[in-house]
């Protein structure tokens, strides 16, 4: 990657427009903000965000725990939709549906108003408040943004899980949060398949007894089971709620949402986000990334049930007063088009997906997109996981036609906005490079002691400095918080993530260094996919790693040995995908599995599979492999690949 050169400074039209024109507005900016962090975020936060109560003082450490603008009260729905009926905004489109069958919804700021008023009345008739907790398990339709804004508005404290999501996922997460209310659907389509989600919620809630209401909003019509007292059709309980419902004065700190993503143990992580921190800095990285103008259609294609999706689909976008398109189903159905008629349909301008969807959609030619007429697009934009330089130019090329910055962004689950990324006026570009942090950013790449490695030479990324829109804990556990992002390396932020600098000051992040893969853009713990491969009743152990995958970044890759028993092994290969698909989801399924009668241990016991992921990588293993018990299982393994 380091090898790439060529660079891509944005046209003088281009900068002429832009909210900051030209590297050296970019300079000032972050210089300020370096020098008095506490007063720039202050300016932002003063600037972007509307607030009941001003804050008494801007941030406050206690490591590693932050608070940001500390005592002042706001409500992210009043910011995403109260604010702008005042204005111009009033009838403007706010939310732009597509569903995957071709139906359509325009939703205007004050029709997503009265619909957010009803359904937050519709939970507090069902006895919610602010502190309550609730989960979200939606298809992408309007009313996945209405119930994440209603609960905001309340003060409730909501939980979106991905719709792909299996019922034993599902469950995992309403029982560690102790959500008292479901928000679910019949189903939804994906690929012209109905997903029933009602059905999985209904597996799920066997042993969720906190759980006392489920609403479930009519999506397919399709027949689902209803239990009475605690089931209850959306549109019945809507139908009477009043569309008045005064957003709540919630401080700053109040609990946004929770957000469960993959970490290196089997047990996934909650992962909390406040408002008012959180909500600056999606506001503001709308502007200095997506370049936002009033007139814009932008698209994220993101799913909700993602945090690219929370911020970059309802929360920074509707609070920045942008047209925000939601489309319900696959990039490929029915045709390898899709997206691309959705873009010269609406006439998006701003587009924003994974290096996995531009990936696959290489793979079906250039012949789809050149069917289009996508001359409305004026910037691209890249998220997930590092985008690799050949599909950087052919998206810049083809979808872009050599005119559209591409901002290729570096951020998290965990650090809730944006904070590595090109602005797209100032910033010349590097195919695969996610170029420059953002203000009031201050990473480092640093070795295990903490120390900066030279530029061009591999490290772990870190952050110096905490940024508003952090997460602030991992939900019920401070403690796994403290270790895992604040002890790796003592006082900075640990990311997780391995990059390079190079000398021009450019990071190019190189992809994980822990147990996490990253599929298609979703992490996966390894943990977890072995932990549903040992309750199937057939395996004895697993052992998980990723390995690179031309389309999706990486496949799960499983090695797996068995009880004793008269096995077949294709029949068993595809039992235990299937398996998995139902433990954690289908994204999750293994895309190989190859069985062995041991894995490489070390003498205390603990499987290598830094051996493995070499070997799944390279076809060779030629690490260390002295701590290693038997060198014989890594010369069977590696002779079996070679049969295979």
């Amino acid at each position: 990657m380091l090898a790439a050169t060529q660079t891509y400074a944005p046209s003088e039209d281009f900068v002429r427009r832009a909210h900051v024109q030209g590297i050296e507005a970019r300079r000032v900016l972050y210089e300020k903000a370096a020098e008095h962090p506490e007063e720039f975020w202050a300016e932002v936060a003063e600037r972007e965000i509307s607030w009941f109560q001003k804050w008494s003082h801007v941030f406050e450490w206690d490591p590693p725990f932050a608070k940001w603008f500390v005592g002042a009260k706001t409500n992210a729905a009043y910011n995403c939709l109260d604010r702008h009926l005042a204005t111009h905004r009033k009838n403007k489109v706010a939310i732009l549906w597509e569903g995957e069958p071709g139906d359509q919804r325009l939703l205007s700021y004050q029709e997503l108003h009265r619909l957010v008023c009803r359904f937050a009345n519709v939970l507090k008739g069902r006895g919610l408040k602010a502190g309550d907790k609730a989960i979200i398990y939606m298809p992408m339709v309007p009313e996945l943004p209405v119930a994440m804004l209603a609960c905001a508005r309340i003060g409730v404290t909501h939980s979106v899980v991905f719709g792909g999501f299996s019922a034993e996922a599902l469950k995992a997460r309403i029982q560690d949060l102790g959500a008292t209310v479901v928000i679910t659907a019949d189903g939804g389509w994906r690929r012209g398949k109905e997903i029933r989600l009602k059905d999985a919620a209904d597996e799920a809630l066997t042993e969720c007894p906190t759980v006392r209401d489920v609403i479930v909003l009519q999506r397919t019509g399709s027949a689902v089971n209803m239990t009475p007292g605690r089931d209850h059709w959306w549109h019945e309980l809507d139908q009477n709620a009043s569309e008045d419902c005064p957003a709540e004065p919630l401080d700053s700190e109040h609990p946004l949402f929770v957000l469960y993503t993959s970490g290196t143990t089997g047990k996934p992580k909650g992962i909390l986000h406040t408002t008012g921190g959180y909500l600056t800095m999606v506001t503001a990285t709308m502007k200095w990334v997506f370049d936002l103008r009033d007139e814009d259609t932008y698209w994220c294609t993101a799913d909700i049930g993602w945090v690219t999706g929370h911020s970059y689909i309802v929360y920074g976008p509707l609070s920045a007063g942008a047209t925000t398109v939601m489309y319900e189903g696959a990039p490929d159905y029915p045709a390898f088009d899709r997206w691309w008629r959705i873009v010269e349909k609406y006439r998006v301008n701003i587009f924003y997906t994974s290096p996995t969807a531009i990936r696959a959609l290489i793979r079906q030619g250039d012949q789809w997109p050149n069917a289009h007429d996508l001359s409305s697009l004026r910037l691209l934009g890249s998220v997930g996981e590092p985008i690799n330089p050949a599909a950087w130019e052919w998206y810049y090329r083809v979808i872009g036609k050599e005119r559209c910055p591409i901002v290729d962004t570096w951020w998290q689950t965990e650090t809730g906005a944006i904070l590595i990324s090109p602005m797209p006026g100032a910033v010349p570009l590097k195919p695969g490079s996610a170029t420059l942090p953002l203000p009031g950013v201050i990473p480092d790449i640093v070795d295990l002691t903490g120390k900066p490695v030279a530029d061009g030479q591999e490290g772990f990324l870190v952050i110096r400095r905490p940024w508003p829109s952090m997460l602030r804990t991992i939900w019920g556990d401070p403690q796994r918080y403290k270790e895992q992002y604040w002890s790796r390396v003592p006082g900075v932020y640990f990311t997780g993530d391995a990059a390079r600098r190079d000398a021009d000051g450019y990071y190019w992040i190189l992809g994980r260094v822990d147990d996490v893969m990253n599929v298609s853009g979703h992490r996966l713990s390894t943990m977890e996919v072995e932990s549903a491969l040992v309750r199937h009743p057939a395996v004895a152990e697993a052992a998980v790693v990723g390995r690179p995958d031309e389309i999706t970044g990486q496949a799960v890759c499983a090695f797996v040995t068995l009880k004793k028993g008269d096995w077949n092994h294709r029949d068993l290969a595809e039992e235990l995908r299937k398996w998995v698909a139902h433990e954690i989801g289908s994204f999750a399924k293994p895309a190989e599995i190859r069985f062995t009668d041991a894995l490489p241990k070390t003498r205390s016991g603990k499987i290598m599979r830094r051996l493995l992921r070499e070997l799944v990588t390279s076809q060779t293993v030629t690490g260390d492999t002295t701590t290693l018990e038997d060198m014989g299982v890594i010369t069977r393994l590696a002779a079996q690949q070679e049969e295979d």
